[in-house]
């Protein structure tokens, strides 16, 4: 089994290590999680459907796209997992709540 010095050495000096954009870009983004997760406090009216369907359509592409660069960066693939279920989950939760009061998408003509 390698030190905990050897596997930092390694975490430091990865390809997609904090030495590197490929650490801190997906890093940062974890933030957008955050805000994601905070606005579930808030009631399912004020969710915009444009925004949350940018959050979970662009994670997904990002998903893939993590998976298929050298070097595989999990980090940019698990935000952007976080992504999907946070911007599916809003958009769940705003199209419940449109069905429930009969606005938006289910208004009748």
């Amino acid at each position: 089994m390698a030190s905990l010095g050897a596997r930092a050495r390694a975490f430091w000096n990865h390809p997609a290590g904090p030495q590197t954009i490929f650490f801190w870009a997906p890093t940062f983004k974890w933030g957008l999680i955050a805000a994601n997760i905070a606005d579930m406090k808030k009631p399912a009216s004020t969710v915009s459907i444009p925004q949350q369907t940018a959050v979970a359509g662009t994670g997904a592409i990002w998903v893939r796209y993590s998976t298929q660069i050298i070097p595989v960066n999990y980090n940019l693939m698990l935000v952007n997992m976080w992504m999907v279920g946070t911007g599916g989950y809003q958009l769940f939760r705003k199209l419940s709540w449109d069905r429930e009061h009969k606005e938006g998408f289910f208004a009748e003509a």
